[in-house]
C-alpha cells in the first residue's frame, strides 16, 4: 500500500507548474520575434525577465527539497525535473537575445526551416505545462512523452533541413554562422524537453 503525501508538499507541484508556464510564456516570445515589426528589445528583456523567473522556481525547490523530511517521490527525480525545465528556458532565452544581439529580425525573412524550429518549440513547451498538473496523481501520462519525443524528431528534422539551407549559399558566411548559433540553441531548447519528458516518464514508471 503507497503512502499519501502530506498536503504541505503539494507545493513543488506548484513550482513544476510555474516552471512549465513560464516555458510557454518564453517560447511564445520567440514566435513573435519572427513576426514583422516586432519590438526586438522588449521581447529580448522579457524573456531574460522570464529566465531569472525560471532560476528562481529552481533554487526554491532545491530549499524545498532541503528542507522537507518526506518528498512527494525521490529527490535526486525532483531535482533533475527541476534542472531540465531550467535548461529548457536558459536555451529558450539565449535564442531570443540572439536573434536580438545579432539583429537577425532586421533581414527580409528568417528560414522557414527556422520558423518550423520555433514552431516546435512552442508545441513541445505547451505540451509540457498541459501535463504537469497531471503529474501529482501520476495518471494519463504516457501520451505526454511519446508526443514530445515525435516532435523531437521533428524538431531534428527540422534542425538539419535548416542547416541544409544555410549552408546552400542563400545566405552570406556572417549571417550563416549566426543564425546556426540561434538554431543550435533551439534544437537544444527541443532536446531539453524531450529530456523533461524522460524524466516524468521515469518518475512515473518509479512511482506506478
Amino acid at each position: 500500500m503507497r503512502f499519501k503525501i502530506r498536503p504541505g508538499e503539494d507545493s513543488f507541484y506548484g513550482f513544476f507548474n510555474e516552471a512549465a508556464a513560464n516555458l510557454v510564456r518564453g517560447a511564445e516570445l520567440l514566435l513573435e520575434l519572427a513576426l514583422p515589426d516586432a519590438d526586438v528589445a522588449a521581447i529580448a528583456d522579457r524573456l531574460k525577465d522570464l529566465e531569472h523567473a525560471s532560476d528562481q522556481i529552481t533554487h526554491e525547490v532545491y530549499n524545498k527539497i532541503n528542507s522537507t523530511f518526506i518528498t512527494p517521490f525521490d529527490r535526486e527525480d525532483i531535482y533533475r525535473l527541476a534542472s531540465t525545465l531550467d535548461d529548457v528556458m536558459d536555451h529558450i532565452e539565449a535564442a531570443g537575445s540572439l536573434v536580438y544581439l545579432y539583429g537577425l529580425t532586421k533581414m527580409p525573412a528568417l528560414p522557414r526551416e527556422m520558423h518550423e524550429l520555433l514552431s516546435v518549440v512552442e508545441r513541445q513547451a505547451q505540451l509540457t505545462a498541459a501535463a504537469m498538473p497531471r503529474l501529482k496523481a501520476m495518471k494519463d501520462l504516457k501520451e505526454y512523452w511519446v508526443e514530445c519525443n515525435r516532435l523531437e524528431n521533428e524538431g531534428d528534422q527540422a534542425y538539419r533541413m535548416l542547416l541544409v539551407r544555410l549552408f546552400s549559399g542563400e545566405y552570406g558566411p556572417l549571417d550563416v554562422l549566426k543564425m546556426k548559433e540561434v538554431a543550435d540553441e533551439l534544437e537544444a531548447a527541443c532536446d531539453a524537453l524531450e529530456h523533461v519528458s524522460n524524466t516524468v516518464e521515469q518518475i512515473s514508471v518509479k512511482e506506478s
